[in-house]
C-alpha cells in the first residue's frame, strides 16, 4: 500500500514540475511575442503613409507615375 501512495506522491510532484516548466515557458514565448511585436509596430509606423511625390525634374511633376 505504501508504494501506491509513494507513486501518487511522486506523479503528483512531477506534474507540479512539469506544470512549473510550462509556465515559465510561456511566460517567455510572450516576452519574446512582444519584442516582436513591437519591433514590427515601430517599422510600420516608420514608414511615410503617402507617398511622397517628385517636386523637380520632368518625371513625377507633369505626370504621376509609380513603379
Amino acid at each position: 500500500m505504501s508504494d501506491s501512495v509513494e507513486s501518487a506522491v511522486a506523479a503528483a510532484s512531477g506534474l507540479q514540475n512539469w506544470s512549473m516548466m510550462q509556465e515559465k515557458q510561456n511566460l517567455l514565448l510572450r516576452k519574446v511575442l512582444d519584442g516582436q511585436s513591437n519591433t514590427i509596430l515601430s517599422l510600420v509606423n516608420s514608414v511615410p503613409s503617402v507617398p511622397q511625390l517628385a517636386n523637380g525634374g520632368a518625371v513625377g511633376t507633369l505626370l504621376h507615375t509609380t513603379a
